[in-house]
């Protein structure tokens, strides 16, 4: 924990919704600039091999890959200024390890973790696969608390949750009250994650923005949802509390325009010190 301490550490999300696409709108030159220490990125749908050089492993950078077994579809990747203790893919579980849903790394003191949770469509078999993964999700966030707990380290699981937890993480709340990512089950299911007795883990950009609506991290690529800032909060920083308590900032790199976009995601960034 002492080693944890003496770090200043700023970390990045973000589903780049096809990083192919993205290193082709602007993704490689926001890359050069940011002061990320880690980077965790969400539906990366691509094998390493398939990505650009200056993406899969761009100087100055320690890269881990998760691609999905199903070919185009998710992939998880996790970026650090400075090569992990160790790295893990995937969270033990059978159905979901190799579906590029999950990586963390050991960093000095603290365990980064990037996650893509499924989204889900109500009556489909893709609503229970998401109620599926939460369940099994939920008693690894869990244990890898008290591991990293008994190991004096700190955790932060960040990445696109695909559930907004409170009418405040979503513009139009009214009319998304029966569709998958703000229904009720769902809702509690993160409830529970931030539960002190049960998961015990902290919303750090809620935490640092307790009173606002958003900030909003997702917009439809349909409409004016940008132009009107019609989003959803769904990408998260979850952290343990100990380290929730040392946040000083927390913001969404909302792109200035439209055009200037490289997915419908923006970044979201905490800087813990």
């Amino acid at each position: 924990m002492c080693r944890y301490r003496a770090l200043m550490l700023t970390v990045t999300s973000v589903n780049v919704n096809g990083l192919r696409a993205a290193a082709k709108k602007g993704f490689v030159e926001w890359l050069a600039q940011t002061p990320a220490d880690a980077l965790c990125l969400q539906e990366v749908r691509a094998e390493p091999q398939q990505l650009p050089e200056q993406v899969r492993a761009p100087e100055g950078w320690h890269v881990v890959h998760a691609p999905a077994a199903a070919k185009g579809r998710a992939g998880v990747s996790l970026y650090t200024r400075r090569e992990p203790d160790r790295v893990q893919v995937g969270f033990g579980s059978t159905e979901f390890d190799g579906s590029g849903r999950y990586v963390e790394a050991d960093l000095p003191g603290v365990t980064v973790a990037s996650l893509y949770l499924p989204s889900g469509e109500v009556g489909t078999e893709r609503q229970e696969e998401k109620v599926r993964f939460m369940g099994e999700f939920l008693a690894y966030l869990k244990e890898l608390r008290e591991r990293a707990a008994g190991e004096g380290r700190e955790v932060v699981v960040c990445g696109d949750w695909n559930i907004a937890h409170e009418k405040a993480d979503l513009k139009n709340w009214r009319g998304n009250t029966k569709n998958s990512g703000f229904l009720p089950e769902e809702r509690e299911w993160l409830s529970r994650v931030l539960t002190p007795t049960d998961g015990g883990y902290v919303d750090v950009v809620r935490k640092l923005h307790p009173d606002v609506d958003g900030p909003y991290s997702w917009w439809s690529y349909r409409g004016r949802a940008f132009d009107n800032d019609t989003g959803w909060r769904i990408d998260y920083q979850m952290a343990t509390p100990g380290l929730a308590e040392r946040a000083v900032e927390a913001y969404v790199e909302r792109a200035a325009t439209h055009a200037e976009r490289w997915s419908d995601h923006a970044p979201v960034t905490v800087v813990f010190e």
